[in-house]
Formats: C-alpha cells, sequence, structure tokens
C-alpha cells in the first residue's frame, strides 16, 4: 500500500527530530542536552517531541527498531541445509565484507559509541534493547524447531547466537573508538568472526536445518 501524505508529513517529521537531536548529543553529549533545547532546535513544541519519542534515549537510538527483529529475519530467510547459526554467521560476514554501515562500519561512527558510553541512560537502554533481541530470536526459533514451550534449547541457543552478534559488534565499536579505518576494521573483524565460528558447538551449528 502507497504511504498516504499523512504518513509521509509524519514519517518526516520524526526524523528531522530525530536528526536535530542526534546533532545536538553528538556536538554537547547526550544528558547535556534536554527535550526543550531539541524541540527549540526542531522548531516543534515539546509535546510534539513527546509525541514521536516517549524518552529521551529513543531520540538517539531511533534507528534501532529495526535491530530487535533482524537476526530472526536471517533465520527466518535461511537457505534450504543451512541452520539458524549458519545463517547469521552467512548474514554477517557479508555485511562485515562489503563494509557495511549497518554494523558500523563507517566514518563518524565512533562519535556516536562515545556518546553511547558517555551516558548511563543510552547503556542501560541498549542492554534492553539486546534482551529484546534474544526474547525476539528465542520465539523464532521456537517457532521454526516447532519446540514445546518446556524445551530449553532454543532459548539456549538464541543465547548462542545473541553472543555472535554482540561479540562482532562490540569488536568492531572498540577497533573504531581506537581510530581504525572501516575498510581496516572490517578485515579484521572478518578474523575475529572465524574464530567465533570455531568456538560454537556442533550442537549449535546444527541447530534448526532447514529442510530441502
Amino acid at each position: 500500500m502507497a504511504e498516504g501524505l499523512r504518513e509521509r508529513k509524519k514519517r518526516q517529521t520524526r526524523q528531522f527530530i530525530s536528526d536535530v537531536a542526534t546533532g545536538l548529543f553528538l556536538e554537547r553529549g547526550f544528558d547535556a542536552v534536554t527535550i526543550a533545547e531539541i524541540a527549540e532546535a526542531a522548531n516543534v513544541s515539546v509535546n510534539t517531541v513527546y509525541n514521536y519519542f516517549p524518552a529521551k534515549e529513543d531520540l538517539f537510538l531511533d534507528r534501532s527498531r529495526g535491530v530487535v527483529d533482524r537476526m530472526s529475519r536471517w533465520v527466518r530467510g535461511r537457505g534450504p541445509g543451512e541452520s539458524a547459526a549458519a545463517a547469521v554467521l552467512r548474514e554477517l560476514r557479508e555485511e562485515i565484507e562489503t563494509v557495511s554501515p549497518r554494523v558500523g562500519l563507517m566514518d563518524g561512527y565512533s562519535a556516536f559509541m562515545r556518546v553511547v558510553q558517555d551516558a548511563p541512560a543510552l547503556r542501560s537502554r541498549l542492554w534492553a534493547i539486546q534482551q529484546e533481541v534474544h526474547d525476539d530470536l528465542a520465539r523464532t526459533l521456537y517457532e521454526e524447531t516447532g519446540a514445546a514451550a518446556a524445551d530449553p534449547l532454543p532459548d539456549l541457543v538464541a543465547g548462542q547466537i545473541g553472543w555472535v552478534h554482540q561479540t562482532v559488534m562490540a569488536a568492531i565499536s572498540r577497533r573504531m573508538l581506537d581510530g581504525g579505518r572501516p575498510s581496516a576494521v572490517s578485515r579484521e573483524v572478518l578474523d575475529v568472526l572465524d574464530e567465533i565460528e570455531e568456538l560454537l558447538s556442533e550442537k549449535v551449528l546444527n541447530y534448526a536445518v532447514r529442510g530441502a
């Protein structure tokens, strides 16, 4: 269905407010910027900001909404003969090899992560998002395998796959914060991903294999 004019204007307004807020956070730090200052800079009311973003953290982590179900989408899209873990490893490897901004391989990512490091509220929100990612992936694995609710394996495998993703993202963040260039970090983290794969058990690597 085509996006209507009203929906497009709302989306554009939301994006503009988020962009203005992000610019202020990058310039001054998360804690130093108030919602009132964001509203003034975006030429909207404080109530308008809150209508789009219930919490201040949502302004900076707005794009995280698409992260929660990303690994579930990768798992659901796995090919015949491919396991859940293999699908995630393949997708991550492709993102890293192509130096994708979606995994933080871009100029400016270090500035973004410094804002997060300096703001306890943002770090707390990221931990909450990671839990949402885990819960979403676990639900997907239960659905994909038809496992009984009492079966702990889908939840355990989701934890292992989530560890892979978190470890890769942490490796990228550390190297970018240390001043690494995206292309160089890409090569280094590909080696890290190979080592991560070697640490995974066969039980995890062969879980939820899609039939032909």
